[in-house]
């Protein structure tokens, strides 16, 4: 059934966007699709990125060596084991970044939310929106897989008279809008992030859906969990849980996961005001309250919101080093060993009780993902590993052997854009 694209008057709006520019590495992020689409150049987190200088412009320092796991997950102020005391209905978790974003237009902090809704004709698509209205949040509940060009609304929404705007974004998204902000007339930026390693195009995830299951046109819901699953749920109420070590990763394509993906240093949305995600959460939402305007956000939720300090438990050596021999099989062009069939549904029952969980398993995730980075542009793109690999990602890999040539050591890129007045957090240490 066809449906008439929103218009500007509607809780939801979709702007008609240009097609993008053509592009090496690249996530659609969006910029390529604006009126200024050179500004790619400036912009792009697989070009020249420089977390040091962007993070002491957004959150008023850089990661603090005195903090550890600065190291791993960016600037903090505070972290959470967090969930909605009342759920969302139809939420990917309990609802935490609907419920921010909805309070935010409730008080008025901003005039529109730039998000992804599901295209109407497949619910996995993301599909660029303005939210104006809070009951407008309900339609893009939940999560979506392929590229979205995000920012892409920009110019839209500020056409618009949008002066005020909060963006929920991935980190490639997160990443061009930090380096563009100071030209975009917003008299306010809200940046509410996600985690994102692996994403693909939506057709691809269709594959991988079709190899879960028999009927993949029933499926409504799928999450990557920290206790070692990923939780499948259909159209009929079924509920199938399935061990990371039994899903049929071996079997998809060697480009299922484009190179830009597979080289992301930026798990945690480390740009963010604040990051909402799973990965520490042990069940439950992690919370990570990067600046003024992250506990601004948080604060909205009042007692909406409970909170408790993050689990911690288990070694992720084990798993990163077997992660890190598996990777370098793929990144040589050799195929992935295979763990016999036999052996799966044992370790998949011993990894939620003896691997790492909590922080130590999100230091797992960001390791492997930096490992990973690594060795795929050293296959790849090694010309591009001094431009793309931050020194604190030299850092994080050291203790696995992997240390940076002369041609790889990183090379800062000019100094990034001032920020507009107000944009800057002051931010006290934790």
């Amino acid at each position: 059934m066809n449906k008439a694209p929103m218009t500007p008057t509607e809780p939801l709006w979709t702007p008609p966007l240009a097609p993008p520019a053509p592009r090496g590495l690249c996530t659609d992020c969006g910029v390529s699709r604006t009126a200024t689409p050179q500004d790619c150049g400036a912009a792009c987190q697989f070009i020249k990125p420089d977390y040091p200088a962007l993070e002491a412009r957004i959150h008023g320092r850089t990661r603090d060596p005195q903090r550890p796991d600065e190291a791993f997950f960016g600037p903090y102020q505070a972290m959470f084991r967090a969930s909605l005391k009342a759920p969302i209905p139809g939420a990917q978790w309990t609802g935490i970044t609907t419920r921010i974003a909805e309070k935010l237009l409730e008080s008025g902090a901003v005039d529109a939310v730039l998000t992804m809704a599901p295209d109407p004709h497949d619910k996995w698509k993301p599909v660029p929106v303005i939210v104006t209205r809070a009951e407008g949040m309900a339609q893009v509940r939940g999560m979506r897989m392929g590229y979205a060009p995000l920012l892409a609304l920009l110019e839209p929404a500020r056409a618009a008279g949008h002066k005020r705007v909060a963006i929920i974004g991935i980190p490639c998204q997160v990443h061009a809008l930090r380096r563009l902000e100071a030209s975009l007339g917003f008299d306010r930026i809200y940046v509410i992030g996600t985690p994102c390693s692996d994403n693909t195009t939506t057709a691809n995830f269709h594959e991988f859906l079709a190899l879960l299951s028999d009927d993949p046109d029933s499926i409504t819901y799928l999450e990557f969990r920290a206790d070692y699953h990923v939780e499948l749920r259909f159209s009929d109420g079924r509920v199938k849980a399935i061990p990371f070590l039994m899903l049929p990763l071996s079997d998809l394509r060697p480009d299922f996961f484009p190179l830009t993906c597979r080289t992301c240093v930026d798990y945690t949305n480390t740009l963010a005001d604040i990051t909402v995600g799973y990965m520490a959460g042990t069940g439950e939402q992690w919370l990570v309250v990067r600046n003024d305007r992250g506990a601004e956000l948080v604060a909205l939720l009042g007692d909406e919101l409970k909170t408790e300090a993050p689990a911690d438990s288990g070694k992720r050596a084990g798993p990163v080093k077997g992660f890190m021999a598996n990777t370098e099989r793929a990144a040589g062009g050799l195929p992935l060993r295979r763990m016999p069939k036999w052996v799966r549904p044992i370790v998949g029952w011993l990894m939620p009780i003896v691997g790492p969980k909590g922080l130590e398993f999100g230091r797992a995730r960001v390791e492997m993902k930096a490992i990973e980075t690594i060795l795929h542009l050293r296959r790849e793109k090694p010309a591009m590993v001094k431009n793309m690999v931050p020194d604190h990602v030299w850092a994080l890999v050291s203790p696995y052997g992997l240390v940076p040539t002369e041609a790889e050591r990183h090379v800062p890129p000019p100094e990034v854009m001032p920020a507009p007045a107000g944009i800057q957090s002051n931010v006290e240490t934790a």
